[in-house]
């Protein structure tokens, strides 16, 4: 790190903890495994830990960072290694899409910044068509929660629409002081891989996502209560749940069944 890394002062309003611990960066190179040819896109590469290695192993690089002062630093750290495209720019707004255009489907990954990780998150699922695969260093509660399983406490809105379009991956986990300045709680790496062909059938991905989101609004309510305006209890009943359960015991198949049940045009006898 030269000096002008180290006069850089990671930003609260960024969420800006840079990774430094070689071997986790090792680690996550390995997990990854990058190769030439491939259209590999780092978000938020900060000062370039694990921008460089990428960069080596696939020979070209996108990145995409919003704090202007980095810009130069990581242009710096990673010259002679490959060709190294640099997108100054709010990854929660960037167009990942436009970015892959007729070429193979990106490859995602970085140390996302943990306030803005979840809506980054749901930003990325709109695009994961677009996908082959997202790397990422998150905060280990966001990683449990994306991994759960129905009826665990994490278990939520996030874990059932990742795992609706991808399959969820956590590999390890990572401690503070692998970072500077190190965060007050753990990190981990999860894989997400898009999915080809889903697990569930779903007939309107606008209304599942309406039906997860009003699910989760008030956890501690019943799905009677939660679904109100959306479904009645017969409804739900009818489509194979309990009213009387609450949102995070459903499984994917569930909550299927629930948005389909919106859609159904509604029977003549009570």
């Amino acid at each position: 790190m030269n000096a002008r890394e180290r006069s850089h002062r990671p930003r609260k309003r960024f969420g800006q903890h840079f990774l430094r611990d070689s071997s986790v960066i090792a680690r996550i190179v390995a997990a990854i495994q990058p190769k030439p040819g491939e259209r590999l896109v780092e978000i938020g590469p900060g000062l370039g830990a694990l921008t460089r290695p990428l960069l080596e192993a696939a020979g070209e690089l996108d990145v995409v960072e919003l704090d202007r002062d980095l810009l130069e630093p990581l242009r710096a750290r990673c010259a002679g290694a490959g060709v190294l495209r640099i997108h100054h720019a709010d990854a929660l707004e960037f167009d990942f899409a436009a970015l892959r255009g007729v070429g193979p489907r990106l490859r995602l990954a970085g140390n996302l910044p943990y306030n803005i990780s979840t809506p980054l998150l749901f930003h990325l699922l709109e695009q994961a068509d677009q996908v082959h695969d997202l790397h990422f260093m998150l905060q280990q509660e966001v990683v449990e929660r994306m991994a759960a399983k129905p009826g665990e406490g994490a278990y939520g809105r996030l874990t059932v629409m990742l795992q609706y379009r991808c399959r969820v991956e956590a590999l390890f986990e990572v401690e503070p002081e692998a970072f500077r300045p190190p965060p007050k709680v753990r990190s981990a790496v999860a894989r997400l891989v898009p999915r080809e062909t889903f697990s569930v059938a779903v007939r309107d991905e606008r209304g599942f996502a309406e039906v997860v989101r009003r699910a989760f609004s008030q956890r501690r309510k019943t799905l009677r209560n939660a679904l109100s305006g959306l479904l009645d209890a017969r409804r739900i009943e009818a489509a194979g749940v309990d009213p009387g359960a609450r949102a995070e015991t459903l499984d994917l198949a569930a909550f299927a069944a629930l948005a389909d049940a919106v859609t159904d045009p509604l029977e003549s006898k009570p």
